[in-house]
């Protein structure tokens, strides 16, 4: 079902492989070509090209960002929840709320890059493990954020990334305002009839989620396919060394012409 919220185009800027100058100057283009939201990741290394190239911390960046930006929204896509304790994760959260003056979504998930957690110090553990955590720290979260002084500007919304069927969606069903994934149509069809039955589980009315999906490689025959089931965010993730602009306005010309 066509959601009624309109589409909305995010860039994952990935901080990888350029210097932190390069950052600069393409966080303020990015803003001017009118994207709605600049993500970043949570990671320590590259994901691609070079393993160990140039790479930038997550959230001391998005501090930089929210000042550098006037109105688009930002966030990780997404925070690995491991890498730091549930109230601090809130505090941070908060913090940066207040810099970019309420425009800051709280992207998170369970994390999964083993070269992470190895290099720094942080035990590994197992899928089962890490997604446990996300559960017990999202609570903690919300309830930091009641007791902030100042609190968050406005309700922070939450995004959590991924798909799995027993874990991951009940915790996006009681916690998020935001599902991102990376289904195909079809995928996306089972998963939400999944993520449904946890809403009648916690008492949620999933209907209030936001859908967003990766859109780089698929063109907008499988764009419009997502949006009929009612995916209104498109995140378009590029490296920080390069990036196509004319691909980035191509799909910005196409959620003009589906909001009108």
């Amino acid at each position: 079902m066509v959601s009624s919220r309109p589409v909305r185009i995010g860039v994952q800027l990935q901080p990888q492989h350029a210097p932190y100058s390069a950052f600069r100057d393409r966080v303020r283009e990015l803003e001017d070509l009118g994207v709605d939201i600049l993500f970043n990741w949570d990671h320590f290394f590259p994901l691609n090209g070079d393993p160990d190239g140039l790479h930038y911390e997550a959230w001391t960046m998005l501090g930089s960002w929210a000042e550098l930006t006037s109105r688009v929204e930002l966030g990780t896509l997404v925070n690995c929840n491991s890498y730091r304790n549930a109230d601090l994760q809130a505090d941070m959260a908060r913090t940066l709320d207040h810099i970019s003056g309420g425009r800051f979504i709280f992207g998170t998930g369970a994390g999964w890059f083993e070269r992470d957690y190895d290099e720094y110090g942080y035990e590994f553990g197992t899928p089962g493990t890490r997604l446990a955590a996300l559960a017990e720290a999202m609570p903690r979260i919300e309830a930091r954020w009641a007791k902030l002084n100042p609190p968050p500007i406005r309700d922070i919304p939450v995004m959590i990334g991924g798909a799995g069927e027993k874990k991951t969606l009940r915790i996006v069903a009681q916690h998020a305002d935001i599902w991102h994934s990376f289904a195909d149509p079809e995928t996306l069809d089972h998963k939400l009839a999944v993520l449904r039955e946890h809403g009648e589980a916690v008492g949620r009315d999933v209907s209030e989620i936001e859908l967003s999906n990766e859109i780089r490689n698929r063109d907008e025959k499988m764009a419009d396919r997502l949006h009929e089931r009612g995916v209104t965010l498109f995140t378009i993730g590029v490296s920080g060394d390069r990036y196509d602009t004319a691909l980035i306005e191509k799909w910005l010309r196409w959620r003009d012409a589906l909001n009108g």
